[in-house]
């Protein structure tokens, strides 16, 4: 499992470049995989809490019941000129009520909720710097790589 700890551990300039976009904007995209293998993309807010990237749901949405059959994801952060921000890996519930109090913002709705933790298995940042495409990607265990285009 990679949390968000070690990939700041890994990549700390990377990830306070991340973090930063994410943190920027309330609501991203989250894309989640339905029944049948298609893609669904929905709303969702993040949060750094103890060593992980989390998310939460309304009880009983279909993007939590999607992570519940299948945790795989991706989620990109809002795009602005500062560049894309996206992670995936593996959504992981958090049901153990002492466990999810740490997931949790203030800002639920009332009653019952779905908490998840991100187990990262990619991150990737996507910029325009001097003309030119720039991505940088890490994955956990591995140095940044970086790629350009013209």
């Amino acid at each position: 499992m990679a949390t968000w700890k070690q990939f700041e551990s890994e990549a700390s300039d990377l990830a306070s470049v991340v973090k930063a976009r994410f943190e920027k904007a309330e609501t991203h995209i989250l894309a989640t995989i339905r029944k049948d293998g298609s893609p669904r993309v929905s709303g969702s807010e993040v949060a750094f809490r103890g060593p992980d990237l989390s998310f939460g749901s309304m009880l009983n949405a279909v993007k939590a019941l999607d992570l519940q059959r299948d945790g795989r994801c991706a989620i990109h952060a809002q795009p602005d000129k500062a560049g894309d921000a996206k992670v995936s890996g593996t959504a992981f519930e958090v049901t153990d009520p002492e466990e999810k109090t740490i997931y949790t913002t203030g800002e639920e709705p009332p009653g019952d909720f779905h908490a998840f933790r991100l187990d990262l298995r990619e991150v990737v940042l996507t910029a325009v710097e001097d003309d030119e495409l720039v991505v940088r990607l890490w994955r956990p265990g591995l140095p940044v790589e970086t790629f350009r285009r013209t």
